[in-house]
């Protein structure tokens, strides 16, 4: 229970322009609402004083015309007091946009002049000096590159290219059309004297 009496209660997101905004709009919808009602009671009015004048009743058809028209009058300014509450609206509606639109454009100041101040003019030249350093560096390195290779590699190079791209296969050397000369065989090995040597020996001592 203590926890649930002693909770603070959240700020209101209800600003004094959106109270002022709901009053005026509350004024506006009576002021219309009148106004029908108004409307409403005239027409029967109207009809009334139709039949008075067949009744031959005219000085109290008259009568109640007059009335009639007070109360048309009373509508214009109703109808006046109606559009300047829907004016008032629309133009603190508006102010309360603008308020928004300079918060943002505060905000966004804000946040400029902190990224600013993180990085001076200075950082941002330094940055640029490497980055270019680091350009002229790698333009140092492929001209050294494209150098070690003479003019007829480079056309190799892209002859080659050009040939895996239109998928075709690389050009390979002639194969010579002339007959290759013969090769002389090979002299006896020495297992293939010894059976023979062997064979002589028993020979002579069978003799």
């Amino acid at each position: 229970m203590g926890n649930v009496f002693g909770r603070k209660s959240r700020p209101s997101r209800v600003t004094e322009q959106d109270r002022a905004i709901l009053q005026l709009k509350q004024q506006r919808d009576k002021l219309k609402h009148y106004q029908k009602r108004v409307t409403l009671q005239l027409e029967k009015e109207r009809s009334l004083a139709k039949q008075l004048l067949k009744d031959g009743k005219k000085e109290k058809a008259l009568v109640l015309l007059k009335k009639k028209r007070y109360q048309d009058q009373l509508l214009d300014k109703t109808e006046t007091q109606i559009s300047n509450l829907e004016r008032m609206v629309q133009d603190i509606e508006f102010v309360q946009i603008e308020m928004k639109v300079i918060e943002g454009l505060k905000v966004g100041n804000d946040c400029l002049k902190s990224m600013h101040e993180a990085m001076s003019l200075e950082d941002v030249e330094r940055i640029m000096d490497e980055t270019q350093d680091a350009i002229e560096y790698q333009r140092q390195i492929d001209e050294m590159l494209s150098g070690s290779l003479t003019q007829e590699d480079e056309d190799a190079v892209l002859s080659e290219l050009e040939a895996i791209t239109q998928g075709e296969d690389v050009e390979l050397p002639e194969v010579p059309t002339e007959p290759l000369p013969e090769v002389p065989e090979p002299a006896e090995t020495e297992p293939e004297r010894r059976p023979a040597r062997n064979k002589e020996n028993r020979e002579m001592l069978a003799a």
